[in-house]
């Protein structure tokens, strides 16, 4: 059975982890499938939005432990170090790939979110959680680090010393300490109702807008600010010269009302 679901709302992709038995643990089916349904989405010319959920009662507890367990005798550098996707490795490129997407992604997120599950959540640009959420960087219950995207991510997110606790106690953080700690956005009863709520505001929008957004939010987290001010000015230039501005400015002075942008 295909450890990812597809499905197409209008303009809007939900991709659903799809293995609820193992509470959609993580194994390496999983993650190339992930990795090619991410990969494939980013070539679609009308996709304007993602949702990215799991079936069952968990968004997933993490690395399939047994899956992985004749990797532990094996050649790890010969696993881990070649870079397969640009700057990371197949596992980084789990997480990593949805930040690549050109639109916003929408992770919904209940019960277990662990480890490799919780990087997957990372990597979207929006968190919608359900009261019974629990986040943890699971990798040190194992000894080891977070290697799947997560120490690119999670400095965007939270202050060093929150960070710090994360990883090396690897405790679950509830719902209420995670929206304290900016890992979620913000908490829903329906949650898939919320997620896809969201996901249809962002595309009504303009494609071309939300797409230079992304763009540019992305380039705000890493660059510095000679960098950003020039990025804004040339996505701010392409976009007035759209259609879809000039329309708006149009029927603005047609109506005789001011409306601010």
């Amino acid at each position: 059975m295909s450890r990812v679901h597809l499905t197409m709302q209008g303009h809007i992709a939900h991709v659903q982890l799809n293995r609820p038995e193992k509470l959609n643990a993580v194994d390496m089916a999983m993650i190339d499938e992930v990795v090619a349904v991410g990969e494939s989405l980013a070539k679609q010319a009308d996709l304007r939005a993602v949702v990215l959920s799991g079936a069952g009662k968990a968004f997933s507890a993490g690395l399939d432990v047994a899956s992985f367990g004749a990797l532990a005798g094996g050649d790890p550098e010969a696993l881990i170090l070649p870079r397969t996707h640009g700057a990371a490795n197949r596992f980084q490129q789990f997480s990593l790939v949805w930040q690549q997407l050109p639109v916003p992604v929408i992770a919904a997120l209940h019960g277990p979110c662990f480890g490799a599950g919780f990087q997957l959540a990372l990597g979207a640009d929006i968190r919608i959680a359900h009261a019974s959420v629990r986040l943890s960087v699971m990798e040190m219950k194992w000894g080891l680090v977070p290697d799947m995207g997560g120490m690119v991510l999670l400095p965007r997110l939270v202050r060093a010393d929150t960070l710090a606790r994360l990883i090396y106690t690897a405790d679950a953080v509830l719902i209420e300490q995670a929206l304290s700690w900016g890992l979620v956005t913000e908490e829903a009863d329906d949650l898939m109702a919320r997620a896809f709520e969201l996901a249809e505001t962002i595309a009504s929008k303009s494609p071309s807008a939300v797409r230079a957004a992304k763009r540019l939010i992305g380039r705000a987290l890493v660059a510095g600010a000679a960098d950003v001010l020039a990025a804004e000015s040339k996505e701010q230039a392409a976009l007035i010269g759209k259609p879809h501005f000039i329309e708006a400015v149009s029927a603005n002075i047609e109506d005789r009302e001011p409306k601010f942008i």
